[in-house]
C-alpha cells in the first residue's frame, strides 16, 4: 500500500504528462538532462523535473518533464542521483526516499518505488539490467533489478553509503560511503565485495574511474585536490593537491573539492574547489597528474560532469566550458531565462527519437586497454 505522499507524486507527475505536450528539439540528437532540485532541494535554481536542452542549439530548453507533485506544507524532495541506459530506453532519478523510472521515448513516468533505508546516488551496469542503489547514507546497497526496481539482493558495507560507479568492462562496481576511507570493489557477477582500495587520507567524496579500471580518482574530506588509488593492487598512490589556492568556506558537502571527472580520452581531471568558485584541470596523460590551469565560476561547485565526447564540461554551477579552449561558452537556464543549476545531470544521444548512448553523471573515463 502507498502513503498519500506516494499518491500525489505519482498521480500529480502522471496527470501533468498528460497536460503537457512532449515537445521534440528540432534537433534532438544529443540532449541533456537535468534532474531538480540538484542543489539539496532549492527550487530557486531549475524548480522540479528533469529538464531537457539540446546541446546542438547552445543549450536551449526544449522541454521539462514532470517528476514529483509537493503536497502543500511539504518540502521537495531533492535529487541525489541520476542514471541512464540506451539498451533500454530508461532514465533513472532518486530522491532520498524513492528511486524513479522514466521512458527517455516517451518522457512517461514508468515507475515509482520507495526503498526502506532510503536512496542515494546509485548507477546502472552497462547492459541495463541493473541498478547499484545505495541506501541514504546507510549500511548498504540495494542491488535492484532496472526493469521494475524490485530488490535482488543486498551489499552491506557499514560505510554511510553514498557515491557509486558501475565500471565501463560491466564486471565491477565501486561503492564509496560518507564515513569510510575505503573504496570498496563488488563483483557484479556474485554481487560481494571482492576488495578494497586505500585507505585514503580521509573519507572519500565523489570520485572517478578511468576506462580501463586501472586507477581511481577520489576527492575526500579536507583536501583541495585529489588523491589517486590503485584499483588492481588496491594501493593509494598519490596526493594531488591544488598549488596556489587556499581553502575556505564552503556553502555545502563541507569539503574543499567536491567533484570531479575525467575527460573520456583520460588526458584531463577536472577538479571542483568550492571555497574559490573554481574549476582546475590537471593534465592526467602524467602521474601523478599535474595542474595546468584554473576556470572562474559564477558560483561554488558541488560537481562537474562532461558530455559523452568530451568537448564540453558543465559543472553544477550550470556553465559550459568548451574542454579545448577552456572558455565558458553558454550557461544553463530555465524556461523564463532564470539561471540553472544542478549536481545530477548527463548526456543521451538519440536516433530518430530512440537513445543510442548515454553518459554518465561521474565522468569516468573511456579509453581501453588493447587485449594482451
Amino acid at each position: 500500500m502507498i502513503d498519500r505522499r506516494e499518491f500525489l507524486a505519482f498521480s500529480g507527475a502522471a496527470l501533468a504528462l498528460c497536460v503537457l505536450p512532449r515537445v521534440r528539439a528540432e534537433s534532438d540528437d544529443h540532449l541533456l538532462y537535468v534532474a531538480e532540485p540538484g542543489i539539496r532541494n532549492y527550487v530557486e535554481w531549475g524548480g522540479v523535473g528533469v529538464l531537457v536542452y539540446d546541446i546542438a542549439k547552445r543549450f536551449r530548453i526544449v522541454r521539462r518533464i514532470p517528476t514529483l507533485l509537493t503536497p502543500p506544507g511539504d518540502s521537495p524532495e531533492a535529487m541525489k542521483g541520476i542514471c541512464a541506459s540506451a539498451a533500454t530506453g530508461k532514465l533513472y532519478v532518486s530522491t532520498p526516499r524513492r528511486l524513479l523510472c522514466i521512458d527517455l521515448r516517451t518522457d512517461a513516468l514508468l515507475w515509482n518505488r520507495t526503498y526502506e533505508a532510503g536512496c542515494d546516488r546509485m548507477s546502472i551496469t552497462p547492459d541495463g539490467s541493473t541498478i547499484y542503489l545505495p541506501s541514504f547514507e546507510g549500511p548498504l546497497w540495494y542491488v535492484l533489478d532496472a526493469a521494475n526496481g524490485d530488490v535482488i539482493t543486498r551489499v552491506v558495507t557499514n560505510s554511510g553509503a553514498h557515491n557509486t560507479i558501475c565500471g565501463p568492462s560491466g564486471k565491477h562496481v565501486y561503492l564509496a560511503g560518507l564515513r569510510s576511507p575505503l573504496l570498496r570493489v563488488a563483483d557484479t557477477r556474485s554481487r560481494t565485495v571482492v576488495r578494497e582500495v586505500g585507505p585514503f587520507s580521509n573519507v572519500i567524496r565523489p570520485f572517478t574511474v578511468d576506462g580501463s579500471e586501472r586507477h581511481c580518482f577520489v576527492n575526500v574530506n579536507d583536501l583541495l585536490g585529489f588523491e589517486v588509488g590503485d584499483l588492481r593492487s588496491g594501493k593509494m598512490l598519490h596526493r594531488v593537491e591544488v598549488p596556489g589556492f587556499t581553502k575556505g568556506p564552503v556553502k555545502r558537502h563541507g569539503c574543499p573539492s567536491h567533484g570531479i571527472a575525467m575527460t573520456p580520452d583520460e588526458r584531463e581531471l577536472w577538479v571542483c574547489d568550492g571555497a574559490n568558485s573554481r574549476v582546475h584541470v590537471f593534465d592526467a596523460t602524467v602521474m601523478p597528474p599535474r595542474y595546468v590551469q584554473s576556470i572562474r565560476l559564477r558560483d561554488q561547485p558541488g560537481w562537474i560532469t562532461l558530455t559523452i565526447d568530451g568537448r564540453l564540461a558543465i559543472p553544477s554551477t550550470g556553465e559550459v566550458i568548451d574542454t579545448g579552449s577552456k572558455q565558458i561558452v553558454a550557461a544553463l537556464a530555465d524556461e523564463d531565462g532564470r539561471p540553472v543549476q544542478s549536481e545530477k545531470l548527463l548526456e543521451v544521444v538519440s536516433e530518430s527519437g530512440a537513445p543510442v548512448r548515454t553518459g554518465d553523471q561521474f565522468a569516468i573515463g573511456r579509453r581501453r586497454e588493447p587485449p594482451a
